[in-house]
């Protein structure tokens, strides 16, 4: 299946050429000028990997990184035409994966998108999903933080699985419901929200600042853990 690729960058003529050559990878890419034109298609869509530029309209790279960590751990790879190394260092700091300074060789990004998608892919592999200071293992159903065993129970296991297997992704309470069916956990007399709270409890979060399960009102809730 080819990787979906979101390019925020208010250079048209670089998106048209990059773009193209992208697709020669395979890679579906969708190219946007303006960064709130980039940020909602994230919210809509889900695509695999961001390349941000720095210098943008109305808002710069950074702010742009910024509020994309708040809500989604979607690898991003920075593009700039400033070479310095403060800036690579804050781009780094506030959440990027990569930085590539202008002008840039293709084949290089190329290459570096693919190591990253590649580390992604192989962490899911071993059955391990690590976000941050938290660690959820798949195949032995156990979580830890900081490296201690968090006591669940097989609910809690489980819509946290849920949450880890769907990073970013706003989750109904329905969809909660439907996908932990089956689980005793008190025979349902309690509310798909007393479960996530006593969830959040177990992972020291605060809902009004969370690090790991964001409440969406009148939605439901979207984990992101990879934003620590």
């Amino acid at each position: 299946m080819s990787k979906t690729l979101l390019l925020i960058d208010d250079d048209r003529r670089l998106n048209s050429l990059l773009s193209d050559y992208l697709k020669k990878f395979g890679f579906e890419v969708y190219p946007v000028t303006h960064p709130e034109t980039g940020l909602r298609y994230l919210a809509e869509h889900s695509p695999d990997l961001i390349i941000l530029d720095i210098m943008l309209p109305d808002m710069n790279g950074f702010e742009v990184c910024r509020r994309i960590r708040k809500n989604y751990s979607t690898p991003i790879i920075m593009l700039t035409a400033r070479g310095e190394v403060t800036d690579r260092i804050a781009g780094l700091e506030i959440g990027a994966d990569d930085y590539m300074p202008k002008p840039f060789e293709p084949r290089e990004l190329v290459a570096r998108i693919q190591t990253i998608l590649r580390r992604g892919s192989l962490r899911k592999n071993v059955g391990i999903l690590t976000f941050g200071i938290l660690s959820i293992n798949l195949a032995g159903h156990s979580a830890a933080l900081n490296e201690e065993q968090i006591d669940l129970t097989t609910a809690e296991f489980e819509i946290l699985k849920y949450f880890g297997t769907n990073p970013g992704k706003v989750l109904s309470r329905d969809d909660i419901m439907d996908k932990i069916r089956g689980i005793e956990w008190d025979a349902f007399n309690r509310s798909v929200d007393v479960l996530v709270s006593r969830l959040r409890q177990k992972l020291g979060d605060d809902p009004k600042t969370p690090r790991f399960i964001k409440t969406i009102w009148g939605s439901g809730y979207m984990f992101i853990g990879g934003n620590i």
